[in-house]
This record gives structure tokens, sequence and C-alpha cells, in this order.
């Protein structure tokens, strides 16, 4: 299984992304899913989408990406976790296959 190279977006880099970081740190591991995390401003995160696997954030999305891009807005305000950890853990398991 490849280790997967993510990429964690708020709008400045700092606070959300933080909270998001740690919690994905420990989705992962119980899943079994090797992962390196890069904390971003989404700003930045077009240019450095070419050395990722995949994008979440917890702010919107200013454009399209080539890789997945999940919203994780629920991490902060705590209303659909299980089914975004479910979406993330998906995607990452596919990425992980391909």
């Amino acid at each position: 299984m490849k280790k997967l190279n993510v990429l964690v977006a708020c709008g400045a880099g700092i606070a959300t992304s933080t909270v998001v970081m740690s919690k994905l740190e420990k989705l992962f591991e119980e899943n079994n899913i090797d992962v390196e995390l890069h904390q971003i401003k989404i700003a930045e995160a077009a240019s450095k989408q070419k050395d990722a696997d995949m994008l979440i954030s917890t702010t919107i999305l200013p454009t399209e990406y080539d890789i997945p891009a999940i919203k994780a807005m629920g991490f902060l305000t705590g209303i659909g976790v299980d089914k975004l950890q479910d979406e993330i853990i998906e995607t990452a398991k596919k990425l992980q296959a391909e």
C-alpha cells in the first residue's frame, strides 16, 4: 500500500486546520492508512496538488482540483462526522489501491 500525501487546508493554514490535523491523524491511524499530512492555506492548494493525493479543507473550495477534495466542516461543527470520516477513509482506500 502506498503512502498517501494529504493536504489539510483552512483559510489561513493555522487554526482550524490544526484541529482537523489531529483528528485526521487519529482517523488514519485507527484505519491503518499510511499518510503524510501537510497543513496549508487553501490558496496554496492548487499549486501543491500535483504532489498530493487528496485535499481535506475546512473552508470553501475556491476552485476545482485534479485530486479528490473533501470539505471537512463536520470536524468543526460536529454535524455529519461519521459520514465525513467514512468518505475520507473510503477515498483514501481507493487511492491506495490505485
